[in-house]
């Protein structure tokens, strides 16, 4: 028995002394060997246990480093990300009615805790802040509460306006720009034309929901979008279904004021949809908007952020990252990554993969990616709705 022990001593110490000599003297990491080594599993938490690197199944850029933030798998599925003036990550739960704060005040990249701040809310989807102030948009509604950051609570619900509830599309995204609140509305239907003005747009309106009003239209289903420097509007814009694996494409558009983004007549780059649209007005195209850049159709694009961030290189810098939350309709599956646009003003001149891997070969899902945000510092968070998880990206441990 004793020599037993001492065998397995030995066997144990070994093992320590070889992983040591691996990690500290190498540089090389020993979980990355594991994990090529073992086979790979098919839940992501598995192989991403909070704060760790993540080797697989993500492809994860060279120089990045990828962990899980928050696991809210128990909550629900976290939809958009937002941060408060003290920098305190908030997420919406839209299938459980819910907001969550996620504090790390430790900053050790791993929340402290899911602090629910607000629940039973008809699908909150939509989260800003401007002042004192919380704004969240439900399926029906735009809602400003009073929000002491000190004690991440809020209070005093007021509803600035109401919006058409439910669809198709359901989910309704706010922005704060100066003293204007923008909000986004879906169409209620794949095609139809829609008899309800909010349908199929963006709505702008003063700080207090007063003088509410369409400042685009013609937009199918622009979930998510984003401001650049400039104070232009971005926006990731989902293309009709049924036109078969091919067509159209989705879409991400520079959104004017008065601009007309043609659905559901028209599609792509001022192309008349003759499936739907019988009129005979082969005309009406012309005075849309075409895209800024045609994505693959299917990809479904939702998230979207310009980098300002150290992580990144200068050149690299006013450049988009977009997520694809991946294909429902499509014979062979697209989409489930996130990609990045070279942009040059209002040009983009390239797309490229950034990170992939939410789809394996077999076209096993695995995670759909949906908001990125950039939080002070310049590090990522993006948020998952299938694998039901938030991510870091940071840069890569130099030894």
């Amino acid at each position: 028995m004793r020599k037993v022990l001492i065998i397995t001593f030995l066997l144990v110490l070994g093992v320590s002394v070889l992983y040591s000599l691996l990690k500290n003297y190498y540089h090389v990491d020993p979980e990355a060997i594991i994990n090529q080594v073992k086979p790979p599993s098919k839940d992501i938490i598995k192989l991403l246990p909070q704060g760790s690197d993540l080797n697989s199944p993500l492809n994860i850029p060279e120089g990045f480093r990828m962990a899980v933030f928050a696991d809210v798998r128990k909550i629900g599925s976290p939809r958009v990300l937002a941060f408060d003036s003290n920098g305190t990550l908030f997420a919406s739960i839209p299938s459980a009615g819910k907001v969550l704060a996620l504090p790390d005040k430790n900053r050790d990249g791993i929340a402290d805790a899911l602090v629910e701040i607000i629940a039973s809310l008809n699908s909150p989807h939509g989260i800003d802040f401007a002042g004192d102030k919380i704004f969240i948009a439900e399926t029906d509604k735009v809602v400003r509460y009073d929000y002491d950051s000190s004690k991440i609570k809020l209070q005093n619900p007021k509803v600035l306006f109401s919006l058409s509830g439910g669809g198709r599309h359901f989910t309704r995204t706010i922005k704060i720009l100066e003293d204007k609140i923008y909000t986004s509305v879906g169409s209620s239907c794949d095609t139809c034309q829609e008899k309800d003005w909010q349908r199929a747009s963006i709505l702008v309106s003063n700080l207090d929901g007063g003088d509410l009003k369409v400042f685009a239209k013609g937009l199918r289903n622009t979930v998510f979008f984003v401001f650049d420097n400039s104070g232009r509007i971005w926006g990731n814009e989902m293309g009709r279904d049924f036109l078969g694996d091919n067509l159209p494409p989705d879409e991400l558009n520079v959104i004017k004021e008065g601009g007309n983004y043609g659905w559901p007549f028209c599609y792509g780059d001022k192309v008349k949809d003759f499936v739907f649209d019988k009129r005979g007005d082969d005309n009406y195209c012309i005075d849309t908007h075409s895209p800024q850049y045609e994505y693959p159709a299917h990809i479904a694009p939702l998230g979207i952020s310009f980098i300002n961030s150290p992580l990144f290189s200068e050149s690299e810098q006013g450049n988009i990252l977009a997520s694809f939350h991946g294909s429902w309709n499509s014979s062979i599956p697209v989409g489930y990554k996130i990609v990045k646009l070279d942009v040059d003003g209002e040009t983009v001149n390239s797309m490229e993969d950034f990170i992939t891997g939410w789809i394996t070969v077999d076209g096993k899902v695995l995670g759909r990616p949906v908001d990125l945000i950039f939080d002070g510092e310049g590090i990522l968070y993006i948020s998952d709705d299938k694998a039901n998880l938030i991510y870091i990206l940071t840069k890569a441990n130099v030894n």
